[in-house]
């Protein structure tokens, strides 16, 4: 549950301490049972968002400068140290398009540079991005890695962390 209208999964990937990425209940059975679990699930929903804006807040506060994005961006999509000609041309494209999506987004446009913004984008790259090769299975891996945490986005959490 989120505050902020997703248009994609950036805000269900933030890395919360103090809160579960899944939680379910069942909705047949003893009705005074249900009602209990009604009351928990609400309970850790409202405790999920506060948790949440706490979160987004953290995240905006720290400032970050152009060249710690560009920073960023190259450490979280690595160049080899001797790439063939396609490996270089694969990395630059795609770190391009992660630029694109931090400094250039147009829902991003009145966010200031900071590391709520960077992990958006870093978030719509790792949710959104055409991959170099779609595999049969791309679809469901791409939403397996978004429920049980993108590893891209995590570390891009931790980046900015470090930051602060």
């Amino acid at each position: 549950m989120t505050p902020v209208r997703v248009v994609c999964q950036n805000t269900l990937n933030i890395a919360l301490a103090n809160a579960k990425r899944v939680w379910s209940t069942v909705h047949v059975g003893d009705l005074a049972h249900r009602m209990d679990e009604a009351h928990n699930t609400l309970f850790l929903a409202k405790k999920y968002m506060k948790n949440l804006g706490s979160e987004f807040h953290k995240l905006s506060r720290i400032k970050l400068s152009d060249a710690k994005v560009i920073d960023f961006i190259n450490q979280l999509l690595p160049m080899d140290d001797n790439p063939t000609n396609i490996h270089r041309k694969n990395i630059t494209n795609i770190r391009e398009d992660m630029k694109h999506r931090y400094f250039d987004a147009p829902d991003l446009k009145y966010v200031g540079k900071n590391g709520y913004r960077f992990i958006n984008a870093v978030s719509d790259f790792a949710t959104h991005a055409k991959p170099l090769r779609e595999t049969s299975g791309y679809r469901e891996n791409m939403f397996a890695r978004t429920i049980e945490g993108n590893g891209l986005i995590d570390k891009a959490y931790e980046m900015v962390l470090s930051a602060a």
